[in-house]
């Protein structure tokens, strides 16, 4: 019996070495190339017309940029803001500073944390165009119980700093808040890292929030229902789809080498043991990945509302790759590639795929058209600050809704912003 239950074992142990060598030759064939599903192809022979009439920007997960003048984002967006000029807005989806957001005064990484967020800051500094902060778990401490406080800190430094800016939902409430960024151009914003953070979180008429976790999906469809006359992005942290290590996508390295979870250098090899770990971010998850109850709980509420509302555009941060996929008429985004990189997987149900550093840019057109837009940084060789386009798309063809809005009609500002 025991010598079966070796067999079996073995070849279990042989069948998983297999697999990770199979999917590690094949990884090294993707990694870090651009993927397009076959229905995008031919996407460089479409051209958007000229001179949009509003861009926005959506960069997020800039916590980790160089604060010495020389980061690539940093550059890239430097540039598009001195080009897009007051008809634009910049949506910064959150995980604002690494590690952990804006720890106390007097602690060891309190001067880097102001670094990282003054270095971001200061892009915008005579930019007449609308700036928008989320926040992210990174900036409530990582989910921990004292997040709030690191996240009324961070807000309080950006009002202090940039005070032209918006921090949306302000006082970390669920939302949804709204932003008119244009004549018939509207953002929604929600704070995602609420229905997944641990400890105080603010609730409530005393903290000016909603009193349940039902109520900001109600609002919202509310708001979208009664601005079905606009252009609309919906923005928060969390991805609703993701081919990466949110949405339990994992490489081999972390299957051989666990422990690089914890330290980049651990490497350790533990086959079959390593595979535990993705295979529990995948099944159960932690409260930042899909799979995690609170997570999936917070994703069917919020699908529910969007799905019912064609040609939206919903953007988020979180994975450390830029992706974009179709589904049910609308458009979702993972921008989060802002100061890191990290696996993604191709193919599935995403259009666009790429691991690289960049962020992804909305453009509005008079005729109605809406055009997306993906911008890299150019090559670290020549110090280019030219941004690459490796994806481009027409999301909404013109006609298909005004881009003003009706003077007879007004937005609904329940939770506004303004």
């Amino acid at each position: 019996m025991q010598s079966v239950a070796a067999y079996v074992f073995l070849a279990v142990v042989t069948l998983l070495l297999v697999w990770l060598l199979a999917r590690f030759r094949q990884e090294r064939r993707f990694r870090r190339r651009p993927y397009v599903s076959h229905l995008f192809r031919g996407w460089e022979q479409h051209l958007p017309p000229t001179e949009p009439l509003y861009r926005v920007a959506l960069v997020g997960d800039m916590g980790a940029v160089a604060t010495d003048g020389t980061d690539p984002v940093l550059r890239l967006l430097h540039n598009w803001v001195q080009t897009a000029g007051p008809a634009s807005g910049v949506v910064v989806l959150g995980d604002n500073v690494y590690p952990t957001g804006i720890p106390p005064q007097q602690t060891p990484g309190r001067p880097a944390a102001e670094r990282r967020l003054a270095s971001q800051l200061e892009v915008f500094k005579g930019y007449d165009g609308k700036v928008v902060y989320l926040s992210g778990n990174h900036d409530w401490n990582k989910g921990r119980p004292d997040g709030y406080e690191y996240l009324l800190r961070q807000e309080e430094l950006v009002a202090q700093w940039l005070p032209q800016a918006h921090y949306l939902p302000p006082h970390g409430c669920q939302g949804p808040v709204t932003l008119q960024l244009a004549p018939g151009l509207l953002l929604v914003v929600l704070n995602t890292q609420w229905w997944v953070q641990h400890g105080r979180r603010p609730e409530g008429v005393p903290d000016g929030c909603s009193s349940d976790e039902r109520t900001p999906f109600q609002q919202l469809l509310h708001i979208l229902r009664e601005n079905q006359h606009q252009r609309i992005i919906v923005a928060g942290h969390h991805p609703l789809y993701s081919n990466a290590q949110h949405g339990g996508n994992f490489t081999t390295r972390q299957h051989m080498f666990p422990l690089t979870a914890l330290h980049k250098k651990a490497y350790i090899p533990l086959p079959v043991l390593g595979s535990l770990f993705p295979l529990y971010r995948t099944l159960i998850g932690a409260e930042e990945d899909m799979a995690h109850p609170r997570y999936r709980h917070m994703r069917r509420r919020l699908l529910r509302v969007l799905r019912q509302f064609p040609n939206l555009v919903y953007a988020a941060g979180h994975d450390h790759n830029l992706q974009y996929f179709q589904r049910y008429g609308s458009h979702y985004l993972v921008s989060g590639s802002g100061s890191k990189t990290a696996f993604v997987q191709p193919g599935g149900q995403a259009a666009f795929t790429h691991e690289h550093k960049g962020f992804f840019a909305l453009e509005y057109y008079a005729n109605g058209e809406v055009w997306l837009r993906t911008l890299e940084p150019g090559s670290s060789i020549d110090n280019s600050t030219e941004a690459q386009e490796p994806f481009r798309w027409q999301l909404l063809a013109a006609g298909v809704l005004p881009i003003y809005v009706p003077p007879a009609q007004a937005s609904v500002h329940a939770g506004s912003a303004e």
